[in-house]
């Protein structure tokens, strides 16, 4: 089995690198991608406890956001991470989230909801990626939610009044940086409507003008209309259709290998990327 999207803990999964990679042998994963969210600091941790059996695919879920200020999430997998383009984008809207995260804290005490950044950072694992999933736990933790999911639908959701925008590049900026780096990329989840606006099937005009490889079509939060409609959307084009778990351990209900990616598919994204980077032992 093929699954080309997991998170650990140093994003907003709360698996470590290694415990992301024995549940996966366990789970019969042959070939798994670790994308936290816009670093790629696990991915040392990772490659050092990679065991014989399972495939290794290095990436990160890049933070992305239209001119009209929809979220979308691109997944850059077998990229050069020593690319110092890339490297800097990722370094800007890592640093751009802890002032994102004061001002949503703002709001929420104005609300009576008591938090701090003490409390939120106390919910981060050394290195990880600041983001809501952690604002979300901190939340449980002081007892005004009973889990993330609850906080999502109630309180952090991008319509809600406390969201606030961030620091990201476009899709169409993401993806040429990924390309420019040797990888590939695929747009994450796109019509994920729990995810508040999605994009339209007249945008990914522009994105394979800009580079896109793929299109993640089998996904826990697409029905099989979504699905129908991506399918055709990567057929029209010619790009490779995935589909990934986006397993995040116990933050959210999505389970290992829920969905799958083809050997076919998978071959042909890998074969996009400037080098051979999937690791094996």
């Amino acid at each position: 089995m093929i699954d080309l999207h997991t998170h650990s803990n140093f994003s907003d999964g709360t698996d470590t690198p290694t415990q992301l990679l024995n549940k996966a042998m366990a789970n019969g994963i042959t070939t798994l991608a670790m994308t936290d969210h816009d670093t790629v600091a696990g991915w040392e941790e990772a490659t050092l406890h990679l065991r014989p059996g399972l495939s290794l695919v290095l990436g990160s879920e890049i933070s992305c956001q239209t001119h009209d200020g929809i979220s979308v999430h691109m997944l850059g997998m077998l990229f050069d991470p020593t690319n110092v383009d890339l490297m800097a984008m990722m370094a800007e809207t890592r640093d751009n989230r802890i002032g994102r995260m004061a001002k949503i804290i703002t709001r929420l005490n104005a609300a009576n909801f008591l938090v701090t950044m003490e409390d939120v950072e106390a919910q981060l694992s050394d290195g990880a990626t600041l983001g809501r999933p952690h604002l979300a736990d901190a939340l449980v933790a002081k007892g005004y939610m009973k889990s993330r999911d609850q906080v999502f639908a109630e309180v952090l959701h991008n319509d809600s009044p406390y969201y606030v925008a961030h620091h990201s590049p476009t899709p169409e900026e993401a993806i040429a940086l990924i390309k420019g780096a040797g990888g590939v990329a695929v747009i994450a989840h796109p019509m994920s409507s729990l995810r508040s606006r999605t994009v339209s099937p007249e945008t990914f005009d522009a994105y394979v003008a800009a580079g896109l490889d793929g299109i993640e079509v089998f996904h826990r939060d697409h029905t099989q209309e979504n699905r129908d409609l991506l399918t055709g959307i990567a057929r029209g084009f010619d790009l490779i259709m995935t589909g990934s778990s986006d397993y995040h351990g116990n933050g959210k209900l999505n389970q290992l290998g829920e969905c799958t990616t083809s050997p076919e598919e998978f071959e042909k994204l890998e074969s996009r990327a400037n080098q051979r980077r999937v690791i094996k032992r």
